[in-house]
């Protein structure tokens, strides 16, 4: 095998790029990475990892404020900004290297430049030969067995709402603002738009939420839409749902931006310093090769099978590129197992109502299988448990007891259909309610499980008690 031939090329090099590529040398592969910009892609460098980080720092200032609580006196509280910015990028930083490292420990060429299917040729029939272009204009030709697609996704944008860097903002735009501005208009109540309100509302910004669902949080459980939405506006958060913004109303004066919504045909004028759009991620199917293969895109992402191959065999994608739950952590489980389907492991379809999911707002929500009235509408006869943070005596010694978690239960087979939660830390609980639904584990099992006192993990073994009616501390 030649230096430019290789048993599997990743075009892409995110979260769920790396660990393919990890997991196929693992397995003996010889393996090549391309990557336009920055090992760790999307999530390591525009998402996960450094708007959590700035979370965590609105986090912290949130509870500065609330320290006389505590017991604790502090003067003179003021946010440095730059300095929240300076930590996130160490953190990003400091996580590239740890990238770097493991392309390095597992003997996987790294590309830099874009990667385009050129199709079948006299080089590879199988899969068809990569044609690599770096930023200096040259190029080299990649000959792999198999190609993996993990391009990822993009900010969607609005036509009209594009962008600019100044008035108009998309998430890439926000984690590189140099000041905090004095308000700022959220397009968008999903996840995204929810972190970033929740966000900026902890740092002092006067934050609007405009939602064209009749809900924020569209996806999840009626029953935490409600209690978020109760939450946000107790902290001044102006919420618009069933709302429509025009984007031929945008008008950008000074430092003052105007547009207007329509919200069940009243008209609506919403001023702000900034917008940020979140309303979304679009597939990067664009500029890839795709026309060279007979890999089918539909609705704007590659289709696949169970097991992420695409029209032609030797094809596979995963991630956001694919649609689906666009989740760093999803995109991962899909590399390995399209890997492990190429090295003939029979691996496992992956399960998506095992999935967990998490908005990592102040509180946190997070949630796995199906909501009350997706178990519902799909003919269930079901029982729910619900209990709250506040009866949790660690809530209340963290000073945070906003929330509850649901468990959602099929009544024939007690099997567990959905578990949703919103308080703190929940992020880290979805953890135990993820290894409940793997092993199919129904609320008595999780009733039996002894939790420590006192701990926040033992709201999930009273939850699966009231699915029964037998909390202790209700």
């Amino acid at each position: 095998m030649s230096s430019n031939e290789f048993d599997l090329v990743v075009l892409g090099a995110g979260t769920g790029g790396y660990v393919a590529a990890i997991r196929a040398s693992q397995l003996g592969m010889k393996v090549a990475v391309v990557e336009k910009d920055k090992l760790g892609g999307t999530c390591l460098h525009r998402g996960c990892i450094p708007s959590k980080a700035l979370l965590r720092s609105a986090e912290v200032y949130h509870t500065v404020t609330q320290c006389a609580e505590f017991g604790i006196e502090v003067r003179d509280i003021s946010i440095h900004f730059l300095k929240m910015q300076e930590r996130k990028q160490n953190i990003v930083d400091q996580l590239h290297k740890g990238v770097q490292y493991l392309m390095k420990k597992g003997n996987i060429s790294v590309f830099e430049g874009e990667g385009r299917a050129m199709g079948p040729s006299i080089f590879s029939p199988q899969a068809g030969a990569v044609a690599v272009t770096r930023a200096d204009g040259q190029s080299e030709i990649l000959v792999p067995k198999f190609l993996l697609i993990a391009t990822g996704s993009r900010p969607r944008v609005l036509p009209g709402l594009e962008a600019d860097g100044q008035y108009v903002l998309t998430s890439n735009e926000a984690l590189q603002l140099d000041a905090l501005p004095t308000s700022m208009l959220v397009i968008g109540g999903g996840v995204i738009g929810i972190e970033w309100a929740s966000l900026l509302n902890d740092l002092g910004v006067e934050v609007q939420i405009v939602e064209f669902a009749e809900r924020i949080l569209p996806l999840e459980d009626a029953q935490i839409s409600k209690e978020m939405t109760r939450l946000l506006k107790s902290r001044n958060i102006q919420i618009h749902t069933g709302a429509k913004v025009l984007p031929g109303t945008l008008l950008k004066e000074g430092k003052t931006v105007t547009i207007q919504a329509d919200q069940g045909g009243e008209l609506l004028a919403l001023q702000a310093e900034k917008i940020l759009v979140s309303v979304g991620r679009t597939a990067n199917v664009d500029h890839i090769g795709i026309e060279n293969t007979e890999v089918k895109v539909a609705h704007g992402v590659i289709q696949v099978n169970e097991y992420f191959q695409t029209a032609e065999n030797h094809i596979y994608a995963i991630g956001d590129v694919i649609g689906g739950l666009q989740l760093a952590h999803v995109a991962a489980h899909e590399g390995v197992i399209a890997v492990e389907h190429i090295a003939g492991l029979n691996p496992h379809p992956l399960d998506y109502t095992k999935v967990p999911k998490v908005t990592y707002s102040r509180p946190e929500i997070a949630s796995i299988g199906w909501t009350e009235e997706e178990s519902k509408n799909k003919g269930y006869s079901i029982a729910t448990g619900t209990f709250p943070f506040k009866a949790v005596g660690k809530a209340l010694i963290y000073g945070e007891h906003d929330g509850f978690v649901k468990i959602i239960t099929d009544t024939k087979s007690e099997d567990i259909l959905g578990i949703h939660m919103i308080g703190p830390h929940v992020s880290d609980l979805i953890a135990e309610g993820a290894l409940a639904k793997s092993l199919d584990a129904t609320p008595w099992e999780i009733a039996q499980t002894i939790h420590p006192h006192p701990s926040l993990a033992e709201i999930l073994g009273e939850a699966a008690l009231a699915v029964d009616r037998r909390a202790i501390h209700s």
